[in-house]
């Protein structure tokens, strides 16, 4: 951390590498991976980004002082392999494998997306004992079933966890929803299965504080998976990403939001649909990292907790 930020091998956070996950208490991971997005692609060039712009952040975070790399021991496991890139169903199974070797180390993850259908194969892994409660910042539900022929999209990974048994949609609650659609299969789908669905316009009369502890109640004191999908946030924010779409959450909410969750029993968390090619200017990674980093600060103190139980 006392190195000049411009050198060495670019690694999330500026975390040592590590080739194992029995090393650490919170891997990092990159999944490069953007063959499920339903318009404009490039994901798959987000972890590398994340990773470039992640060297911008620093060890003690300005409000909770939480210094994630004291409470644990934190590593860049680098990426999953994706042999089998093409194969939708294929390569579900292999982040799925990847995920469940973390889990069984006793590492918990944090991922750099990709698209934001590998949140479905993590949550396979995580949940796979015990379903998991879900914090989720998007514009979308991503609660959807079929599209042209394929139910593996970035709109559909928490509707297949919730299928497979690995999430609870009792304890979901989806924030910054917004953006006219379609259909309303994915709305219909979130409200039917018990989901808490937080859309923006509510978000904006709630307030920050509201929200948060509406997220409390939601979760409660269960496992608990966070994920934070860019476009989330308005694009005048993070301009790169798949779908944007205008009307949502400012980055200082989004911050608030994280910061917020100190306190929930987190076991894993994302950052997902950051697409550098559609912001040359490199913001929407930056604001990517800063939101792991954030997410970071948050399971760190997790961690430290369920260890001192």
């Amino acid at each position: 951390m006392a190195a000049p930020r411009y050198t060495g091998l670019p690694t999330f956070m500026r975390a040592a590498q590590v080739g194992d996950a029995a090393e650490v208490d919170i891997a990092m991971i990159g999944v490069p991976f953007d063959a499920a997005v339903t318009n404009r692609p490039g994901a798959r060039h987000g972890p590398r980004e994340i990773r470039n712009m992640s060297s911008l952040m620093r060890a003690i975070h300005p409000v909770s002082k939480i210094n994630p790399y004291k409470l644990c021991r934190v590593g860049d496991l680098g990426d999953v392999p994706l042999p089998r890139v093409y194969d939708l169903s294929a390569t579900v199974q292999d982040i799925a494998g990847f995920y469940r070797k973390v889990r069984a180390a006793g590492a918990v993850p944090l991922s750099a997306g990709g698209d934001h259908s590998i949140a479905f194969p993590i949550l396979q892994a995580i949940g796979e004992e015990r379903p998991v409660g879900l914090v989720q910042i998007d514009a979308h539900t991503d609660t959807w079933d079929e599209f042209l022929g394929s139910k593996f999209t970035h709109g559909a990974p928490f509707r297949r966890a919730v299928e497979a048994g690995v999430l609870d949609p009792k304890r979901t609650i989806q924030i910054g929803i917004r953006g006219a659609q379609n259909t309303e299969e994915g709305w219909t789908f979130s409200r039917d299965s018990g989901m808490r669905v937080v859309f923006m316009e509510e978000f904006t009369g709630m307030g920050v504080k509201a929200v948060i502890a509406e997220i409390r109640r939601v979760v409660g004191d269960g496992p608990t998976y966070v994920s934070f999908d860019i476009d989330g946030l308005d694009p005048a924010f993070a301009p790169g990403t798949g779908t944007p779409e205008v009307g949502g959450l400012t980055t200082v909410e989004a911050q608030a939001l994280l910061r917020g969750l100190q306190g929930v029993d987190l076991v894993g968390g994302d950052v997902v649909e950051v697409s550098p090619p559609f912001d040359p200017t490199g913001n929407t990674a930056l604001v990517g990292a800063t939101m792991m980093y954030e997410i970071l600060c948050v399971l760190a103190d997790a961690v430290r907790r369920r260890r001192e139980a």
